[in-house]
């Protein structure tokens, strides 16, 4: 999808056409396998940092157009969303101190984005999987960056799903909403790094990059929050197979598979296969001018492009995944992967780029032919479980379980610095960023862990929302003097110019509601009332919409001594005529409201869903703190 000019396939023509021109490259790039026409005797190792904005108030920025336009730089590039930015980083060869150049390299760019970023109402550059400050308002079509390329992608897939994209993700918290486009998907910032492999042994190092996936995304998690509900040590694995998931329930039934995920199986025969099961498995859904033809263009010794393969593996989203490239009429192969996020410093994410391709490079020859060592579904298990629960889960290795923090420690961390001296990389980068992936297993203090703490911590003292901008803030302290997070201690100390300011409806509503069904028994409710120490108790119908709202005033007039009362139901009792507001409304209308309509509550909805209640009390306290 790095082109712009894609557009739907709309036509039988526009199917043909992409579709041969497909076929012609598959069989260009076999012949290619065949004829061992790759660059080889050389491994460079390449990275793409996505970055986040926000504004001076840490919450997220749509400034990324005129950001980009101040930087003026092509190594900058628009995301999906106008909160994100994307830094491509020049290739460098696998050796000596290709790392600590990549350090500096990354380092001088963010500096830069840094500087014109500020320029632009003092807007700042976060590092992190998952923005702390996102909210649902965030997420609006209307942030999405307007390029041809991203609206086209939104609409082939809200054509081909037919109805509204669905997240569900259970961890601590649970989240479960509802999204009419993409954009969710723009939530997850990565630090994609690509290793360039050689196609003689391609076979063995992709299944190797599967086999190790889960081990180190366990070491490396930075994800832990999502619009400020604590759920996978690294949510973006679930959140982006959810995001842009095209399966509706008839697709379910037929077994369609995911355009995100982790693969089925072990590559045995060659590395084409992974190719042609993506285009056995899905169906082309944009497409693009194409003058080239692959086969006619190899047969006149110029090393073709690949374009419709390339937009085509663009529409899927393997966590590892092979990439095909040219240049100077040098083609080669790289695995590029996508687990690793973004943050939480630059030392922190150049200390897992290290560490991952050391291992790579470590891979031991007895697990050459992995599937007689160990089965696909340990490996994708191992992954699901990393994001899960991060730094503590246990693996499963060759059928025997162990726990991440000694897998790392004494199988991959060993083999790491094998591959990396192996590598001819000088001793020095070894040292400093295995010593920092050294130093994180040690203390145990991933991204992950060290904003959970923190979350859980200062929950007991300031809003959700104020929580989260705490956060973020602290973060963007730690990364401007690139600190690696195992040295991050804990937010003890506040500035004075950060308040816990209760202006807005989100602000101060309860998102912990207890609600009653509108045939309950009101002596049911007001239990409730009673046993949580509330006041007002919404009432829903079969549609889990709400109806209405009880109020304890109302309540306490009833006699339940003698059973007088003891047959109403909710719906006989409630107050048909609340008032709705938005998370956005201000503390200065729902004052207006209350007094206005002379009522003790606001139900806060969004998108028709009751998401809070904003009670009497809530404003009166936030009025005195204001």
């Amino acid at each position: 999808m790095g082109t712009q000019s894609v557009r739907a396939i709309q036509s039988k023509k526009d199917r043909k056409d992409f579709i041969q021109h497909l076929l012609n490259d598959i069989e260009a790039f076999e012949k290619m396998v065949s004829d061992d026409l790759f660059e080889k005797d050389i491994q460079r190792i390449g990275a793409e940092q996505e970055i986040c904005l926000v504004k001076k108030d840490f919450t997220p920025s749509y400034n990324a157009m005129s950001i980009l336009e101040n930087i003026d730089d092509n190594h900058f590039t628009p995301e999906l969303g106008l909160f994100n930015l994307e830094v491509n980083l020049d290739p460098h060869e696998l050796k000596e101190t290709c790392f600590s150049d990549l350090e500096n390299e990354l380092t001088g760019f963010i500096n830069k984005a840094s500087k014109e970023a500020d320029k632009v109402e003092n807007n700042k550059i976060i590092l992190t999987g998952i923005l702390p400050t996102l909210r649902t308002k965030d997420l609006d079509f209307k942030y999405i960056t307007p390029f041809k390329r991203y609206k086209t992608l939104n609409n082939v897939l809200k054509k081909i799903r037919g109805d509204e994209f669905k997240l569900y993700i259970q961890g601590v918290d649970e989240l479960k909403l509802r999204h009419k486009s993409i954009l969710f998907e723009a939530c997850n910032t990565s630090f994609q790094v690509h290793l360039q492999i050689n196609v003689a042994n391609a076979i063995d190092m992709y299944n190797w990059s599967q086999a190790i996936g889960g081990p180190i995304l366990s070491v490396m998690t930075n994800s832990p929050m999502l619009l400020g509900k604590e759920l996978w040590s690294e949510t973006r694995i679930a959140l982006f197979k959810q995001s842009i998931d095209l399966r509706n329930k008839s697709h379910l039934l037929r077994g369609q598979k995911p355009r995100v995920s982790f693969g089925n199986d072990w590559v045995k025969n060659s590395i084409v296969e992974l190719f042609i099961n993506d285009i056995v498995a899905y169906a082309p859904i944009v497409t693009s001018d194409f003058e080239e033809n692959a086969l006619e263009q190899l047969s006149n010794g110029i090393m073709p492009e690949m374009k419709a393969l390339n937009l085509h593996s663009g529409t899927l989203y393997k966590w590892n995944r092979l990439c095909y490239g040219v240049h100077k009429n040098i083609a080669h192969v790289r695995i590029e992967n996508r687990y690793i996020p973004s943050g939480p410093s630059i030392k922190d994410e150049i200390a897992n780029a290290l560490f991952w391709v050391g291992v790579m490079q470590g891979m031991p020859d007895n697990y050459k032919n992995i599937w007689e060592q160990m089965s696909f579904s340990e490996a994708k298990g191992n992954f699901i479980n990393a994001a899960r629960t991060g730094i503590d889960c246990h693996l499963v290795w060759c059928g025997k379980e162990v726990s991440a923090v000694k897998f790392a420690k004494n199988t991959l961390l060993p083999l790491a610095r094998e591959g990396l001296r192996k590598s001819k990389v000088n001793q020095s980068d070894i040292d400093y960023y295995l010593g920092i992936i050294e130093s994180r297993i040690k203390t145990r203090q991933t991204g992950s862990k060290w904003m959970i703490r923190n979350k859980r911590k200062l929950s007991e003292f300031f809003s959700s929302y104020q929580v989260n901008v705490l956060i973020t803030k602290k973060i963007h302290e730690y990364q401007k003097e690139n600190i690696p997070v195992h040295e991050w201690t804990d937010l003890d100390e506040f500035p004075e110019d950060i308040k816990d300011s209760k202006n807005k409806a989100y602000k101060i509503m309860s998102s912990e509601l207890f609600v009653v069904h509108e045939n309950d028994l009101v002596a049911l409710a007001k239990k409730m009332m009673e046993w949580k120490n509330i006041h007002h108790v919404p009432v829903i119908n079969n549609d889990n919409k709400i109806v209405g709202i009880i109020d304890y005033t109302d309540i306490s007039k009833l006699d339940f001594t003698k059973n007088k009362h003891k047959d109403i139901i909710a719906k006989q009792l409630i107050n048909k005529e609340f008032t709705c507001i938005n998370p956005e409304t201000s503390l200065e209308q729902m004052n207006k409201l209350i007094t206005k309509n002379n009522i003790t509550s606001l139900a806060v909805v969004l998108e028709k869903e009751l998401i809070g209640l904003v009670t009497k009390t809530d404003i009166l306290n936030a009025n005195t703190r204001k």
